[in-house]
């Protein structure tokens, strides 16, 4: 209760009274989260003043962020521009100078694979057609694979030496050349490989397995429906028929026949007179050499250099294009997808 009295007015009081009651009221106030406002100018303009500088960063941050935004765009629509138009650069005109067309055969030599007729000869057309290539290296590396394959490009470099007569056409061996990679240097003007390369290998082969024996044992009935009587022909599950031997066997002579007249076509009187040389064997550099299977041994810079004399060697391979691979990739996936899940539904091939 108030030591007032009724009626009795309180004492004024003094300002040291009131400053300390103000002092002893902040507390209070800073308790209660409440903040005072501003009340002098130079307070305003440091507020404006802060303000104002977290605007110019905000600002500033936004630009940047911008300016990485497009550069990244940038770079990836380049990069997508590069894949797109790489195969459709005119070479020639990149390299105005003389110079050594390089076109590789590497790895098996198939229709679905890097090195098939189609990429092979798309790339020599361009390395014939070019007006500053001096002559035609094709740098080879593979071990062979269809002999069809093999022959498309073997005609196609006879027809291009005869459209050009003055560029001539070298082989160059590295790890190895064989089978149907062999069947391709033949047609070269000359042929070269390293000392331990693998050359030849001049033969057809097919090859597979019988399960007959092996099935009878587990107890599993195999069970073929065909239309016509040699639809079913070396099928592995059954036993081979002599006559079906005999048959099979006339086609890789004749295939075989073929392939060496090729070799000789192309290397003619430079080939030694060995019975062991059509056999499928293959032999080093070295040995090719002393056979005439190769007419040296050097590198694809030695034969540019020393022998064809423009030591600048630019490439002409025909590559797909990345975005073409991964179409291709893509396309290949659906599709096997899709013959697995109809050959699950219908039980038949036409393989």
């Amino acid at each position: 209760m108030s030591d007032q009295h009724w009626g009795v007015e309180p004492p004024e009081k003094s300002e040291a009274d009131a400053a300390n009651e103000k002092r002893a009221d902040e507390p209070a106030a800073e308790s209660t989260g409440k903040v005072e406002r501003p009340t002098t100018q130079k307070e305003w303009r440091l507020i404006e003043k802060m303000v104002g500088s977290l605007h110019v960063e905000h600002r500033r941050a936004r630009r940047w962020g911008i300016f990485f935004k497009l550069l990244t765009f940038t770079y990836l629509f380049a990069l997508l521009a590069i894949f797109w138009f790489s195969n459709d650069i005119d070479t020639d005109n990149v390299v105005p100078h003389a110079h050594t067309a390089l076109v590789e055969v590497k790895g098996p030599i198939a229709d679905d694979e890097e090195a098939s007729a189609d990429a092979i000869i798309t790339a020599l057309r361009d390395a014939f057609e070019a007006d500053r290539s001096q002559a035609v290296i094709l740098r080879i590396n593979s071990p062979g694979g269809s002999p069809v394959q093999s022959g498309y490009v073997y005609d196609e470099i006879k027809r291009l030496r005869t459209l050009y007569p003055a560029k001539k056409v070298y082989a160059v061996i590295t790890d190895i050349g064989a089978s149907g990679a062999y069947y391709i240097a033949a047609a070269a003007d000359e042929i070269y490989a390293d000392k331990a390369s693998l050359v030849g290998s001049i033969g057809v082969i097919s090859s597979s397995f019988g399960f007959v024996e092996l099935i009878d044992k587990i107890g599993v009935e195999r069970r073929t429906l065909t239309a016509g009587e040699n639809k079913a022909f070396l099928d592995p599950f059954s036993p081979l028929r002599e006559e079906d031997r005999e048959f099979w066997q006339s086609v890789l002579d004749t295939t075989h026949q073929q392939f060496i007249e090729q070799v000789k076509r192309g290397r003619g009187d430079r080939l030694k007179d060995d019975e062991k040389l059509f056999t499928g064997l293959v032999w080093t550099g070295e040995q090719a050499l002393e056979l005439g299977l190769v007419d040296g041994l050097g590198s694809s810079s030695m034969v540019a250099r020393d022998i064809v004399g423009a030591e600048k060697l630019v490439d002409y391979t025909s590559r797909p294009r990345p975005i073409d691979r991964i179409i291709k990739q893509f396309g290949a996936e659906v599709a096997r997808e899709l013959v697995l899940q109809i050959g699950a539904r219908t039980g038949y091939s036409l393989e």
